[in-house]
């Protein structure tokens, strides 16, 4: 079901959306050579605890996980993209870490994700977080009142095959409310002019990911980490949106 937010929600929605710009921050900082994944979780855990926020994500189960994920932040480190599951790892000199955050706060929830490279990184890992941080910006220019999800879902697949990457369509952006995941499902790849008409009141995450060469996926045996099939890299950017009669409103923006 679409829900379309009031004004007056979607200003209730503002703190979700600061505090895990704050955790994404605060989490990126941290993420450094000789840093466990588990330190990381333990951060943003802690800054859950101290903000009285919930995790979207420690009970979360969807029939494509294997059981609750268990943690309160996706780390994926390298050929992993999307859904990482924290465990026993340090970060090495030039690991590309992408860290996906959602919480609910009084209610409301925000979902946000950034890549980065920790230390000495490589070119064609910076061209890919590159290249989704441009398709993030793309797709929100797009979400208007008046376009609809595959003008969102063109303008992020320009950018990527502008730079010769394939696209998955799996997984991508998708509603956010009262809950994580909601209905409208926006693919990273589309037609324009077709497809739900967008509205004032939609709130949204767009979610760029895009693999260095090869659009095809596979399950971690942890049962939740999604990695490439090709063992190339990939980056993922994401920010919570709402449309308006206006510019949209990124409730996720970082400093």
């Amino acid at each position: 079901m679409i829900e379309l937010r009031t004004p007056a929600e979607i200003e209730e929605m503002r703190p979700a959306g600061r505090f895990v710009a704050s955790v994404l921050e605060a989490t990126a900082k941290a993420a450094r050579v000789g840093v466990n994944l588990l330190e990381l979780d333990a951060l943003a855990h802690d800054m859950i605890r101290k903000a009285g926020a919930e995790s979207c994500y420690i009970d979360y189960h969807p029939s494509f996980g294997a059981s609750p994920f268990g943690k309160v932040l996706c780390t994926s480190v390298n050929d992993a993209v999307l859904h990482g599951l924290p465990h026993d790892y340090t970060i090495k000199d030039g690991d590309l870490v992408s860290l996906d955050f959602a919480a609910s706060v009084n209610g409301w929830v925000a979902d946000s994700a950034i890549s980065v490279v920790v230390g000495t990184p490589r070119d064609e890992d910076l061209r890919l977080i590159d290249t989704t941080r441009r398709a993030l910006d793309a797709g929100i220019a797009a979400a208007r009142a008046g376009n609809r999800i595959g003008d969102i879902s063109r303008a992020i697949a320009d950018v990527a095959r502008e730079q010769g990457y394939t696209i998955n369509t799996d997984f991508g952006g998708h509603g956010v409310g009262r809950t994580m995941h909601g209905d409208p499902h926006i693919p990273n790849s589309g037609r324009p002019g077709r497809g739900l008409p967008l509205r004032p009141g939609l709130v949204v995450a767009i979610e760029p990911w895009f693999l260095q060469t090869t659009d095809r996926i596979f399950t971690d045996p942890d049962g939740w980490t999604l990695r490439s099939a090709d063992g190339s890299r990939g980056a993922h950017s994401e920010h919570t949106i709402a449309i308006t009669d206006g510019d949209p409103i990124v409730l996720t923006a970082r400093d």
